[in-house]
Order: structure tokens, then C-alpha cells, then sequence
């Protein structure tokens, strides 16, 4: 096995016609960009509160930019905590559906909830000096 690894060299390791074509932002963090978008985007157009149905266009899309921006950044905060906080093993004792739930909060919970957080703070931050 290690003969076939040997004969067969990396392409990488020729440094001079070497060209990197990946993306150089990671899937994940333009992934809850988007995210945060489209919830700013739906909260802006579904909400029926006074602060936003007496907001012009610009006042809302300037409100979104802020929400999605404040939304990406909680997101990226939820993730660096879920990364630092997430256990390594789960125990419960509430049978199937409760190891499921605790296995998907520890997947995007923490995320989930810093851009709902930040959408929001960002919105009404805007919306408020109106």
C-alpha cells in the first residue's frame, strides 16, 4: 500500500505551477451569512409592529444590512462557543428523541440562537432611531 503512494506523487508538491482554486472563505461561515439574510429579510417583511409598518424602504434594507451583519456575527459567536462548550459524549434519559434533540442543538443550536439575537438587536437598533 505505502509502494502505491510512492510511485503515484502529490501534484501539490510541485510549488512553482502550483495554483490554489479553493474558496477562500469557509462554507459555514457563508452559510449562516445567508442565513442571517433571509431571516432579516423575513423579519423585516413579516413583523407588524409599529417601529417597522412607520419605516420607509430605505430605513428597512438599511435595517436589514445591520441585522444580517449583527445576525452573522452572533452566529459566528454561537459557533465559537459551540465549539468550545460541546461535549464530547451525551447521556439521556429521556430515551430516542431526546438524544436526537440534544445531538441537533449541539449542531446548530448555539448558531441558530446568536443569529436570531442579532437580527434582531440590529433591526430594532435601526428601526428605533426612526
Amino acid at each position: 500500500m505505502e509502494q502505491n503512494n510512492l510511485d503515484r506523487p502529490d501534484p501539490r508538491e510541485d510549488d512553482d505551477d502550483y495554483i490554489d482554486d479553493s474558496f477562500p472563505l469557509p462554507v459555514k461561515v457563508l452559510g449562516w451569512a445567508l442565513a442571517a439574510f433571509a431571516f432579516a429579510i423575513f423579519a423585516v417583511t413579516f413583523n407588524n409592529s409599529g417601529m417597522v409598518l412607520r419605516a420607509g424602504f430605505f430605513a428597512k434594507a438599511f435595517a436589514v444590512v445591520v441585522g444580517t451583519l449583527l445576525g452573522w456575527g452572533g452566529a459566528m459567536l454561537g459557533d465559537a462557543i459551540c465549539r468550545f462548550a460541546r461535549p464530547s459524549a451525551v447521556f439521556t434519559s429521556g430515551g430516542f428523541f431526546s438524544l436526537v434533540f440534544t445531538k441537533l442543538f449541539w449542531i446548530a443550536g448555539p448558531q441558530v440562537i446568536g443569529l436570531v439575537i442579532g437580527v434582531m438587536v440590529g433591526m430594532s437598533q435601526v428601526l428605533s432611531r426612526i
